[in-house]
């Protein structure tokens, strides 16, 4: 009855096990799984998973940390493969884009030129966006506005209030996943349990942001241990304990949150809406 609502599946690190991985997911009661693109280069992994697996959707796009070398022939790539998918319901959304001023040596304004294309293309076919806003939150906002696109996820929401306010305002969702259920990531779990619940949707990003229960400390080793899409199901424990929630309620608004960001979703809730 959870919707993991953004996965890395396709990543090598699931080569040896990977149904088994999706299968100890539906296990857990995982009912969906969304499955963003990084590059050209996997566009036909993320969209051949979600045709073999009746529990998975995919987006298309272009992640900032995979911008070098990526130019207007992978933004031509990327409008062609969306304009021939475009009657595919699996095809959510545009993403992973956005923004990442962490990483050191990134060309900010290459960065930017092919997050502002790939909001274009989004824009152009109707199609939400699934968000990379690490240290870039106000460039990443300031990018939406300026595009006009106004439905996604900011996935990995670690903003300030007021950010996170400019986010929902202009329509957008902001997922939680791994980091929420560190005791010492105050400022994510204050937003976590303190935001409208309307604003939230959960995710694992695995395999990477690990939940605490993976990890070899309380805080900075979580990046060491893989993620699965199973854990969402204990990110939403978590979620549930932090909101003072029955879990099913959460479910319940969870998959409407979901499905307001990613519309698409809906022609799938006989497989992912909560029972």
């Amino acid at each position: 009855m959870w919707i993991d609502t953004h996965c890395h599946l396709d990543a090598a690190e699931f080569d040896a096990d990977r149904d088994a991985v999706i299968a100890a997911a539906a296990a857990a009661g995982v009912s969906g799984i969304v499955l963003p693109a990084v590059a050209v280069a996997n566009f036909d992994a993320v969209s051949g998973l979600a045709q073999r697996h009746a529990h998975c959707v995919y987006a298309l796009g272009i992640h900032p940390l995979c911008t070098p070398g990526a130019g207007q022939a992978d933004l031509d790539a990327l409008r062609a493969r969306v304009a021939a998918a475009i009657d595919d319901p699996r095809l959510v959304a545009i993403g992973e884009i956005g923004l990442d001023f962490f990483v050191p040596g990134l060309d900010a304004a290459h960065q930017t030129w092919l997050y502002t294309e790939q909001l274009k293309i989004a824009r152009e076919f109707d199609l939400p966006v699934l968000l990379h806003v690490r240290k870039s939150q106000d460039q990443v906002y300031a990018g939406l506005r300026r595009v006009g696109v106004r439905q996604g996820i900011a996935h990995a929401f670690n903003g300030s209030h007021e950010q996170a306010r400019r986010y929902v305002e202009h329509g957008m969702k902001l997922g939680f996943g791994g980091n929420v259920t560190f005791s010492r990531a105050r400022q994510i779990r204050r937003l976590a349990g303190e935001l409208p619940i309307e604003a939230i949707v959960l995710e694992t990003d695995a395999p990477d942001i690990a939940p605490a229960w993976l990890s070899d400390d309380q805080f900075g080793e979580q990046h060491k241990a893989r993620n699965t899409p199973g854990e969402v199901a204990g990110v939403a424990r978590a979620m549930a304990d932090l909101r003072g929630l029955p879990e099913r309620e959460l479910a319940d608004a969870m998959w409407r949150n979901a499905v307001a960001a990613l519309p698409r979703l809906a022609a799938f809730a006989d497989v992912m809406a909560p029972r």
